[in-house]
């Protein structure tokens, strides 16, 4: 036996009277509201309006959750219908007892996005790099509802930190096998810190930051998938075509689908509207540029200083001439300036 392990949940829901509160939903709640405040920071250090974020994320995490688990349900459709099924089929709406695919979730989740910044009028493209890092960490703490619930395990393994399945969720006595939701996780978080250094670094806008994003999950997705031995796709065996998993394969789409993206628009430039024509003034960043303090702590991959992050005159108020400046055209003439006045209409 090894000397070591990692052990888990003896539960994964806990009863407040006949409400259930479910460990995987908190983690996936709390995964959100970490993405939705970490990508709020870097919105407005970007000079964008303060709240844009939050109301964005109320359709992309609508329309994140059908698709993510729409991808589940269709990957692993025997679960719930077929001859061998195991659940019956309206148990495909339980999204509280697991499974969410990414992939699902992040395509409509981007049209949950598209749609509101086209109602607000701004930038997708401009969201989405914003978003990366944030959507990245939320994945980290999300994966961990995956250990409550005993699922998305590796192979067996005689390392330290093997994970101990039990019996009901296919594990066998005395044998351990690899946290693969635990080394997802860590990735995870290496990645989020390694997007928000490449934003600071480089100048990452129209897309490239999320395209970045894309293209290291999939990459950590693709080996990690290949740890795995819980069932995708069919019910007592994953479905897998020339020797690769279902979700390995579409790693390998997304992934050289990333990489398509981010060389096709290596030379685009050109100013991303952050704040929309119709919107006021953010009193907070008076001329479109972030506070000194948030620029410097929220990890934000965008400087103050850049060209490309301040809002041209076609965005809005952001980027006025001084001769449309509220605080010249409210202040009234002097006797001087009448005296200027007159002596340039006397020329």
């Amino acid at each position: 036996m090894p000397l070591a392990s990692i052990p888990s949940p003896s539960q994964g829901v806990w009863y407040l009277g006949i409400i259930p509160i479910r460990a995987y939903a908190l983690c996936i709640v709390l995964g959100v509201i970490v993405a939705v405040w970490l990508s709020e920071r870097r919105w407005r250090a970007r000079g964008g309006q303060p709240g844009t974020m939050i109301d964005i994320a109320v359709p992309a995490v609508i329309f994140g959750l059908i698709g993510g688990r729409l991808y589940h349900v269709i990957t692993d459709w025997q679960t719930y219908f077929g001859s061998r099924a195991i659940k019956e089929p309206y148990q495909a709406l339980f999204i509280w007892e697991g499974g969410l695919g990414i992939w699902g979730a992040v395509a409509l989740g981007g049209v949950g996005v598209w749609w509101a910044a086209r109602k607000r009028g701004i930038s997708t493209s401009a969201i989405a790099d914003v978003v990366a890092p944030g959507i990245v960490f939320g994945q980290a703490i999300g994966r961990w509802g995956n250990w409550f619930n005993q699922e998305l395990y590796g192979g067996p393994t005689t390392l330290p930190w093997g994970l101990e399945i039990d019996v009901d969720h296919g594990g066998e006595p005395g044998v351990l096998y690899h946290p693969t939701f635990l080394y997802e996780s860590i990735w995870d978080v290496a990645l989020g810190f390694a997007l928000i250094l490449a934003g600071r670094r480089f100048t990452l806008h129209h897309g490239r930051l999320f395209a970045l994003y894309v293209a290291g999950y999939t990459l950590g997705r693709f080996w990690i998938e290949g740890l795995r031995i819980d069932f995708v796709g069919g019910v007592d065996h994953a479905v897998e075509f020339l020797g690769l998993r279902v979700n390995q394969w579409t790693s390998i789409v997304v992934f050289l689908g990333a990489l398509v993206y981010f060389w096709l628009t290596r030379n685009k430039e050109g100013a991303e509207i952050v704040v929309p024509e119709s919107a006021g003034v953010d009193p907070a960043h008076a001329t479109g540029q972030a506070d000194p303090s948030e620029a410097s702590s929220d990890g934000s991959d965008d400087k103050a200083s850049s060209s490309d992050e301040t809002p041209s005159s076609d965005e809005g108020p952001a980027d006025r001439p001084k001769e449309d400046d509220p605080v010249s055209q409210d202040r009234p003439e002097t006797p001087d300036d009448e005296a200027v006045n007159k002596e340039k209409n006397s020329r």
